[in-house]
């Protein structure tokens, strides 16, 4: 099934939406990527969505990537005698390790980690941070704050630092074990959160090996500030803008996210677009104009991927959310201004240069010169078809392999249509047949149209693209 369009599409699946009958309908409705919210739903619930996903790919003939998304730490303050306490601005109030229940003067922070890190002039932010306070003094196990926007705390809600760095893992014992089985359902992308440096995609990295690619996820301001290490580090991107827009003033959030986007096309990394895209259609069956045009500028701006949270996991309309977002994307890609800003943003050489990225590069000017109707990759890793997907080609990228994980990696990322290969090549004259008869059958082009090619030689060795070559597309039945 081809997808007429560039930028890929990522469902969360819940409630609403994990059913055999409910997963084929948004696979037919657009879905790229399925993703697995960790942060939700038992062992054995994930399982059996996996397996239906499988099911649909199998029965689909295409390549189904699955996203696990970690929950990562969470923290949270603790309970009170009375279930809540309203704080009003300027009143002082006091946070501490004791394990007692809240009252009107204090409450417990059961996160050692946050007293350690405080310095006096340091905010926290609760619940979603409708509630803002500043310390005034601190020691290892309290922190006196007088609050600077009130409201109503209640148990357990949620409490962000977003003025420091904390000395936290972004991999609790739950992601540990989540991870751990998630691997052994053959998932392709991990979603880490609470990323604030390239140190803490180490475990995660160690873990994974080479099972999955690893997603950062940039939920912090202190990600922000170590943006270029990150992503460097990882294999793709996503821009949390839920989390980041509690943490950073809201109106930072979309230079934030072009930042980001720049950084990753720069560096070859798919880069996803996420938190509340279309959120009105969880009640809605149409999007408000405000949500269009938020998809619309993600896809300006080149997301390799924009993503649908509880629009699709619990919301009324799931299949109806998913051909909006498709409605959107096809129609800013049939907008010519889209293609001027990728070329204005054509990504310069960086400080490591490889002969693929001369190849791609060469790509990228050939399908511009040329009336290509494909570029076509080989790749074992799925490198290639990332670097050609960087240029953004005008023609669509056929990333094929013989791995069927990276044939399912490759869902994920922009303009690549992933196909299986299903027999060795040991020759030019082989790939050069085995693109013709793929771009045909998958509908790409007719016979007299032009394709360009790229592949490593000698054949079957990963990170070896060095060859570029330009073909046309012909009947092999009667030649």
């Amino acid at each position: 099934m081809r997808r007429n369009r560039n930028a890929k599409i990522i469902a969360t699946l819940g409630p609403a939406s994990n059913s055999p009958v409910r997963i084929s309908q948004l696979f037919d409705s657009g879905i790229d990527v399925f993703r697995l919210n960790f942060s939700h739903g038992e062992h054995a619930d994930h399982q059996k969505t996996a397996q239906h996903i499988r099911d649909v790919e199998e029965d689909r003939g295409r390549p189904i990537s699955i996203l696990l998304d970690l929950q990562g730490p969470k923290l949270r303050v603790g309970s009170f005698a009375n279930g809540s306490k309203m704080l009003t601005s300027g009143q002082h109030f006091q946070f501490d390790l004791d394990d007692k229940p809240g009252d009107d003067e204090r409450v417990q922070l059961p996160h050692p980690e946050i007293f350690s890190a405080l310095e006096p002039g340091s905010n926290l932010l609760i619940n979603d941070g409708k509630i803002r306070v500043q310390v005034l003094r601190c020691d290892s196990h309290s922190a006196e704050v007088q609050v600077v926007v009130g409201g109503e705390i209640s148990n357990n809600k949620g409490v962000n630092v977003p003025d420091i760095y904390l000395p936290i893992s972004p991999l609790t014992e739950k992601d540990r074990e989540d991870l751990a089985f998630g691997l052994d359902l053959n998932i392709d992308w991990v979603a880490m959160s609470f990323v604030q440096r390239a140190e803490d995609m180490e475990e995660g990295r160690r873990l994974i090996e080479d099972r999955a690619l690893l997603m950062a996820k940039l939920e912090k301001p202190s990600a922000i500030t170590h943006l270029e290490a990150i992503v460097e580090q990882s294999d793709a991107i996503m821009v949390a803008r839920g989390d980041l827009g509690v943490e950073m003033p809201h109106e930072r959030v979309p230079i934030i996210q072009k930042q980001i986007l720049k950084a990753c096309r720069q560096a070859g990394k798919p880069a996803v677009v996420a938190t509340q895209m279309l959120e009105s259609m969880i009640e809605s069956p149409v999007p408000t104009r405000a949500e269009t045009s938020d998809v619309a500028t993600a896809v300006y701006d080149g997301a390799d991927a924009v993503m649908l949270s509880a629009e699709t996991a619990v919301g009324k309309y799931p299949v109806e959310a998913v051909t909006a977002m498709e409605r959107i994307i096809r129609e800013v890609e049939r907008d010519p201004y889209q293609r001027k800003l990728f070329d204005a943003a054509y990504p310069v050489p960086g400080k490591k240069v490889a002969v693929a990225d001369a190849i791609c590069a060469s790509l990228h000017h050939a399908a511009q010169v040329m009336p290509v109707c494909a570029t076509f990759t080989y790749t074992e890793s799925g490198f290639s078809s990332f670097r050609a997907a960087r240029e953004r080609p005008d023609a669509p990228v056929i990333g094929c392999t013989p791995n069927k994980s990276t044939a399912r990696r490759l869902a994920l990322v922009w303009g690549v249509h992933a196909v299986l290969l299903t027999k060795d090549l040991s020759s030019v004259d082989g790939m050069v047949e085995c693109a013709i008869r793929t771009t045909l059958a998958e509908g790409f082009g007719d016979i007299g149209d032009l394709i360009a090619i790229t592949a490593g030689m000698p054949f079957g060795r990963k990170g070896t693209t060095n060859m570029l070559r330009m073909t046309r597309l012909k009947d092999l039945e009667n030649t």
